[in-house]
């Protein structure tokens, strides 16, 4: 029995290239223990991952067919000229401003960050992630609440280069 599985990064990828595949309308796939079925007919597709090997499968995810992976899920007018640069999630999952519930935030607006400072984390299936800035700089906007669903490329905070 093939005890490997995919990961959320494989998953995306196959979702990325049935997306821009012409020639494919529906697939299934099973790849050890994931099962992922794409149907562009549907306009959604289903991540599906079984609880128990021997129980039936669960969604656990949808990502719309007809938006691609690399577009921003946020409105382009929450972030505008003068804000900054979006630091943008890299995952579907839960925002996070602090590490628990009752800790103080990972960053605040004003404040000055480096390129590896924690902004948040996102949690996907009980796995967090911590998103570093990525640049050094001014946090200007915070564009998430916290405990908010946050989609794939959607801007999360703004900063503002350092000069």
């Amino acid at each position: 029995m093939n005890n490997r599985s995919l990961s959320y990064q494989d998953m995306l990828q196959i979702i990325k290239i049935f997306e821009s595949s012409p020639q494919l309308g529906s697939m299934h796939l099973k790849f050890g223990d994931t099962e992922i079925d794409l149907d562009k007919q549907l306009g959604e597709s289903q991540e599906r991952i079984p609880a128990r090997p021997a129980t039936a499968t669960k969604p656990i995810a949808q990502a719309p067919v007809h938006q691609p992976i690399s577009q921003p899920a946020a409105p382009a007018a929450a972030v505008t000229p003068g804000n900054g640069n979006p630091v943008c999630s890299e995952m579907v999952g839960t925002f996070y401003r602090a590490s628990e519930p009752g800790a103080a935030p990972f960053v605040e607006v004003g404040q000055r960050v480096s390129a590896d400072t924690t902004i948040c984390i996102i949690e996907v299936m009980k796995l967090m992630t911590s998103v570093p800035a990525g640049q050094a700089g001014v946090v200007t906007s915070i564009l998430v609440e916290d405990g908010q669903t946050v989609e794939f490329g959607q801007p999360l905070v703004t900063i503002a280069a350092d000069a």
